[in-house]
């Protein structure tokens, strides 16, 4: 595998395979879009009804935000630093525990459509507004390079035809959405989900076979330094540790999973709380599930070129292209095969795109468009569909938008980031804060947002030095194949450049003072984020009359809304009924042989007793 050259290309039975996936969920999208022909109401499109049970919602939550990206990226970060991002399972399990306990209950009761319609209700339509509006901006971005990013990388390894899978991808995904509304794409992202995973079985499965077995993987990522997994530095400036993925990833996960309104609005439509939050924990077997087989199949990647690296040798120009390469390279031979991970790639960018295009559906129409009109629900279910039509315009219009800037990529996907930690940090000061008021809340959030944006610049400028982000050694000694250009046979020992779009290095002498701030692990912006919006809220709103703001219970969380409660409220009643604990008003009425009237503990009538 590592003496080639060359890779193959796509076959007919490969676009058929492409081709299939997009019809069949094509195909869901005009099933809803039929059996709920008679739905009245915008809510009945954005939220099924309400109506959704915890299986098909708890699919859908992983398949959201398990964009191409991570099918593309997470074997790639293996490869380049080793198997450490393993430790965001541990961030999962923070993040659906405070999800379900926090955030849940207080939306699930309120019964919104849009998670900002929040902030009107606790702050004022301002906050309302502005939080609105940021969703909308980062959403956009996101999914035009959701869209874009894996289509340039699969067209550059697998010769697919770039603006054709863009434009037939961001197509089919508009008119699912279109048509069926969150049903469908809730039972699309259940198929996504399924075909992202084989996607990932089929290249496991075939690299096992090619390297001799999965303790040949385990060996090589081993000797070679990739089960980096005692990594318990907890110097903040360190790109990737078991902090910054615990900590920091708790933070990023909890943005997206508790206030973005693409996965509220998925588990507030199942038909009660009950069902909502078993699809959050059943949904982190999935998040375990995808997290894992992306990092194995990276160690698999790492055991195939572990001796001639691809990228160094400059058979592909970016490490995105890693994976696309090993699929062409170990089952280009297999028709189907490569069609499969492709739409195994595509399926995360369409459950993706999906979600956004519901998601920025929602929010126009139950925060821009109700308030200011008295449309009919029928309308405003036609206006949704509209809405979710333009959205999809849009977002394909955002991916020729990305394909002209470049190195702005990944800055563009940091920001996504930066953005989610103060809105965070907005909505907790909200529920958990009963004298933060509209001023604190809107000083927060702003101060939170240009801090995070500050560090976030400030990095791309003064990238971290290689010491805080230690990228793994990749050989090429094993390389032995004819340069096309040359016919020579060509062996090399080069070490490899470690990016190839990196910012060149600013002088020590020429660094500002805070160049170690913009050092800072990517993974902290969004903290930064939210302990700022939460510090500067609660100073601004005590200096401004908070403690005197009486909120109405439901906008917050009570104690009676956790099941944490419920639990310690059972363990109390076990532990009293096991210690025997005495109850001398229970215990009055028990007797003991004859009762002595001497020491009876009740009047005696004598006189009643004479006569009988």
């Amino acid at each position: 595998m590592s003496g080639g050259s060359t890779v193959g290309s796509f076959a007919v039975a490969d676009y058929v395979v492409f081709a299939l996936m997009l019809l069949v969920s094509a195909a869901v999208g005009v099933y809803y879009a039929w059996t709920d022909r008679s739905q009245r109401s915008s809510g009945d499109f954005l939220t099924g009804g309400r109506r959704l049970t915890a299986l098909p919602v708890s699919m859908s939550l992983t398949a959201s935000f398990m964009s191409a990206i991570t099918v593309l990226a997470n074997p790639a970060e293996v490869y380049r630093y080793g198997a450490s991002i393993g430790y965001y399972a541990v961030s999962y399990v923070f993040t659906m525990l405070v999800t379900s306990e926090v955030f849940l209950p207080v939306f699930y009761k309120l019964s919104i459509t849009s998670t900002y319609e929040y902030l009107e209700l606790r702050f004022n339509r301002a906050t309302r507004l502005l939080g609105t509006m940021l969703f909308i901006v980062q959403t956009i971005l996101y999914t035009g390079i959701v869209i874009y990013a894996p289509a340039l990388a699969l067209n550059q390894v697998t010769g697919m035809d770039l603006w054709g899978a863009v434009i037939s991808t961001g197509v089919v995904c508009t008119f699912y959405c279109t048509m069926g509304g969150l049903k469908a794409v809730v039972w699309t992202d259940v198929i996504q989900l399924g075909v992202m995973l084989a996607g990932f079985l089929a290249v496991i499965i075939r690299s096992v076979v090619l390297q001799g077995g999965v303790i040949t993987i385990i060996s090589d990522s081993q000797h070679g330094g990739r089960l980096n997994l005692t990594d318990f530095d907890a110097n903040p400036l360190r790109r990737h540790t078991f902090w910054t993925l615990s900590i920091g990833g708790t933070f990023i996960w909890l943005s997206v999973y508790g206030i973005n309104q693409a996965q509220v609005q998925r588990y507030i439509s199942c038909k009660n709380m009950t069902h909502a939050r078993l699809s959050l924990y059943i949904n982190l077997l999935g998040l375990w599930s995808v997290l894992l087989s992306s990092v194995f199949a990276g160690m698999c990647l790492f055991s195939v070129y572990k001796s001639c690296d691809p990228w160094t040798t400059g058979l592909i120009s970016a490490p995105d292209q890693l994976m696309p390469y090993l699929v062409m390279d170990i089952l280009g031979d297999y028709s189907g095969l490569p069609g499969l991970f492709v739409a195994a790639a595509y399926s995360g960018s369409l459950s993706t795109v999906s979600s956004s295009i519901n998601a920025l559906a929602a929010v126009t129409v139950e925060d821009i468009i109700r308030p200011y009109s008295n449309f009919s629900e029928k309308h405003l279910s036609w206006i949704s569909k509209g809405m979710s039509l333009f959205y999809g315009v849009l977002c394909i219009g955002m991916a020729g938008l990305a394909s002209l800037m470049g190195g702005i990529l990944q800055a563009t996907i940091s920001i996504f980031g930066i953005i989610g930690g103060p809105l965070l940090g907005l909505f907790t000061l909200g529920i958990l804060c009963p004298l933060a008021n509209s001023k604190g809340a809107l000083s927060g959030l702003v101060s939170g947002l240009a801090l995070s944006l500050w560090v976030g610049i400030g990095a791309q400028i003064y990238p971290p030095p290689p010491d805080m982000s230690r990228p793994l050694p990749l050989s090429t000694d094993g390389c032995n194949f004819t340069m096309m250009t040359h016919g020579l046979n060509w062996t090399s020992s080069a070490l490899p450049v470690q990016n190839s779009t990196a910012v060149a290095p600013v002088p020590d002498d020429g660094k500002p003072m805070l160049a170690d701030l913009y050092s800072l692990s990517y993974l902290y912006f969004s903290p930064l984020g939210t302990i700022v919006a939460i510090c500067v809220g609660l100073i601004v709103s005590i200096l401004t009359g908070g403690c005197k703001l009486k909120v109405e219970s439901r906008l917050m969380l009570r104690k009676e809304d956790t099941s944490f409660y419920y639990l310690i409220k059972m363990l109390k009643g076990r532990i009293k009924s096991r210690s025997g604990h005495l109850d001398l008003k229970k215990n009055r009425d028990m007797t003991f042989g004859n009762g002595n009237p001497a020491f009876s503990d009740f009047e005696l009538d004598l006189a009643k007793n004479y006569i009988s």
